[in-house]
């Protein structure tokens, strides 16, 4: 069996599609010289983006997540978008894959949620061991904010801390995790349905959250739905 046929075996075994860490756990399954190689995860690399820029078997998905060339996205995410849990998951999704994009340091307080078919946000996220950047008891907090990107370079302290908020109910503890980081240099996101956009912003126009609300930062999930696929086609001109 080829590298191409193992990538492509793998992919079906999966649904469809896979991200570059199922890939490179599962390769010696289907390609048992996979590894022989010190630069082996560079060759599955280039095969695959060989493959995709030749246009044959398999298409990128995401940044870090790739589907056979017959998997049908769209269709998936439509049948994702009528889910409110599931919605909230592939929203947490794309703000890692963006994170990782623009090259921070990623991590969620849902790893095992999906972001798309059989691809876990653990899958995606790039942060190895939470890092204690202050007291114990923010700590403890932050580790409870959907997503958030640390600096890459030297120490790790948060840059932006995003929460997916898809129900007003959970707006206050939202906000309040975010909070308790205004003391560092991070900027909050807040994502959210249509519908809670002016809600949002009425709270955000009281204290105490008005104090710093030239960093609060809210976009609808068509917004940075949007925003996502455009950087997305950016990195597909790349190949």
């Amino acid at each position: 069996m080829t590298k191409v046929e193992a990538i492509k075996k793998l992919m079906q075994d999966n649904g469809g599609l896979a991200s570059w860490k199922y890939i490179y756990e599962n390769i010696e399954k289907y390609y048992t010289a996979a590894k022989a190689s010190p630069e082996w995860e560079a060759g599955i690399r280039g095969v695959l983006y060989r493959e995709i820029k030749n246009k044959q078997n398999f298409k990128r998905v995401g940044f870090g997540v790739f589907g056979l060339e017959e998997y049908q996205e769209e269709k998936q995410i439509e049948e994702i978008s009528k889910d409110q849990i599931r919605m909230h998951s592939y929203m947490e999704g794309i703000m890692v894959e963006l994170g990782n994009y623009e090259k921070y340091i990623t991590y969620c307080a849902d790893p095992t949620a999906n972001f798309q078919q059989n691809v876990f946000i653990n899958q995606l996220t790039t942060l190895g061991e939470f890092p204690n950047f202050t007291y114990p008891e923010i700590n403890a907090i932050a580790k409870r904010i959907d997503v958030l990107w640390f600096s890459s370079k030297g120490y790790q302290f948060p840059k932006r801390a995003i929460e997916v908020v898809d129900s007003i109910g959970t707006l206050g503890e939202s906000l309040s995790r975010m909070y308790q980081l205004k003391e560092f240099q991070t900027d909050f996101y807040v994502l959210t349905p249509d519908k809670h956009i002016e809600k949002i912003q009425n709270t955000l126009s009281r204290e105490p959250y008005s104090i710093q609300r030239n960093r609060f930062i809210v976009k609808t999930y068509d917004e940075a739905i949007d925003y996502y696929k455009k950087r997305l086609e950016l990195e597909k001109l790349k190949f």
